[in-house]
């Protein structure tokens, strides 16, 4: 009975692995993401243009998919199909549009960096999950970086920062929604990626196309593949699948363990692709943040039950 009962660790260290290195290559994609946007939105690409690329690629290469679950999959409901489609096209267009106000070092303490906030405060309010101190500590935390990063925007309303910073946190609690929703879906990854990017592709087509055949014209075509590639597969296929492998073995709150990684490559990133150096105010929020997001992720309290 001991023979066969000693190798069980190891077979949950197994998934658990794969779970945190999902979690890393999707806090890489994000920070890739978040610069290749910024850059998009306020030199190339107006949102509605860049949202029909970045969900044009995925809903292409996952039509098979699409095509066996359907556009209304069976038992999803229209509360949780809601919440899955909110980090599709609405979330795009919120944090894109946050983006052309919001430096990208900024990016990402208020966008991944808040996301355990939210997915933990649903967890909460919806679920009754049980938040320990350490946590708690952490979100104080968190919120005490966000106010860092934001506060020269919300005081200084002319620079036009704070309507990015509030359109990014808007982004991170749709992604909230989203993790919670996805859980209880009874989707694989796959077809999650495969159902958001069809849906968010015929919502933002009349909408995109115009102006995507505009930049074309323009002679962006360049830039529209680079995006593609980057927004549409990276982003659009990889990091929705990466993420939900992520969710999947670890849990929502140890799956935003590694979302600092973001703040940080967002960051250095930003350095010479836009060359955008974040002030002393934004480092202090940065570091904050990043320490808060550790202890809100739970990573060093007791195992999730369940």
């Amino acid at each position: 009975m001991s023979d066969l009962a000693c190798p069980a660790p190891r077979a949950r260290r197994r998934p658990a692995l794969i779970g945190w290195l999902a979690a890393l290559a999707t806090v890489t994609i994000w920070a890739v993401w978040a610069v290749a946007t910024r850059h998009a939105v306020t030199h190339d690409l107006p949102p509605a243009a860049l949202g029909l690329v970045r969900f044009g690629v995925p809903a292409l290469l996952l039509i098979p998919i699409s095509w066996r679950i359907g556009l209304f999959p069976k038992g999803l409901g229209i509360v949780k199909g809601l919440g899955l489609l909110g980090s599709g096209a609405p979330f795009f267009l919120v944090v894109a549009l946050g983006m052309q106000f919001a430096p990208a070092a900024e990016i990402g303490p208020l966008l991944p960096g808040t996301m355990p906030l939210f997915v933990a405060l649903i967890g909460w309010l919806a679920f009754g999950e049980r938040l320990g101190r350490i946590r708690v500590a952490g979100f104080a935390l968190i919120l005490i970086g966000v106010l860092c990063i934001g506060g020269h925007g919300l005081l200084y309303a002319g620079n036009g920062a704070w309507r990015g910073h509030l359109l990014l946190l808007t982004g991170a609690c749709l992604w909230g929604i989203y993790t919670h929703a996805y859980r209880g879906s009874g989707l694989s990854a796959l077809q999650a990626a495969a159902l958001i990017g069809l849906w968010s592709f015929l919502i933002l087509l009349p909408f995109g196309a115009p102006s995507l055949v505009r930049a074309l014209g323009d002679g962006l075509a360049g830039p529209v593949i680079v995006q593609a590639v980057l927004q549409g597969f990276l982003s659009g296929v990889a990091g929705i699948i990466l993420y939900g492998m992520a969710v999947d073995r670890l849990g929502a709150s140890r799956a935003a363990a590694v979302s600092p990684l973001a703040i940080v490559l967002a960051a250095v990133l930003a350095v010479p692709v836009l060359g955008e150096i974040p002030d002393m105010a934004a480092l202090v929020g940065i570091t904050l943040a990043t320490l808060g997001v550790v202890l809100a992720s739970g990573v060093f309290g007791p195992p999730a039950k369940g």
